[in-house]
């Protein structure tokens, strides 16, 4: 059950490899995401020690939390990993000078919520403009397809 996806990461970046995480999150916040009120698209994974982040991830809190908790809505929240899936990022990040990007954030079959993480290399400009080119022109080679038939 997805809850909310980065379409921006497919755009900046060459998806390499794909992980799952879980998070460390709070009880409002848990709730916050079931309402839909997240929002991964400014969102980006940093290394602290042998332990990863999210950062930038924005969690609306719901207007009927609680009175004594204060909510702060992009609190750094970490990841939870394997150490051999940590070691595998860590080492593309520094060795190859590639980038972990949260891809989407949905719930698994047992209700826990986790975050889908690529291991990316950043996009060129030519890059993206190549990109855009081809899925034009794949769009309108479907409509002319479709009108064919």
């Amino acid at each position: 059950m997805s809850i909310v996806q980065n379409k921006k990461a497919f755009h900046d970046y060459f998806i390499e490899e794909r992980f799952e995480a879980g998070l460390a999150l709070e009880g409002w916040e848990v709730k916050a995401i079931r309402a839909g009120g997240v929002q991964i698209k400014e969102a980006y994974v940093v290394v602290k020690g042998a332990e990863m982040f999210l950062i930038g991830c924005h969690i609306s809190p719901l207007s009927a939390a609680s009175t004594h908790v204060h909510a702060d809505p992009t609190r750094t929240r970490k990841l939870l990993l394997h150490k051999r899936q940590i070691n595998k990022l860590i080492g593309a990040v520094e060795r190859e000078g590639m980038t972990v990007v949260p891809l989407k954030m949905y719930f698994n079959e047992k209700g826990r919520a986790k975050v889908e993480l690529a291991l990316a290399k950043g996009k060129k400009l030519h890059d993206k403009r190549e990109t855009d080119k081809k899925r034009s022109w794949d769009r309108e080679r479907g409509r002319l397809l479709r009108q064919k038939e």
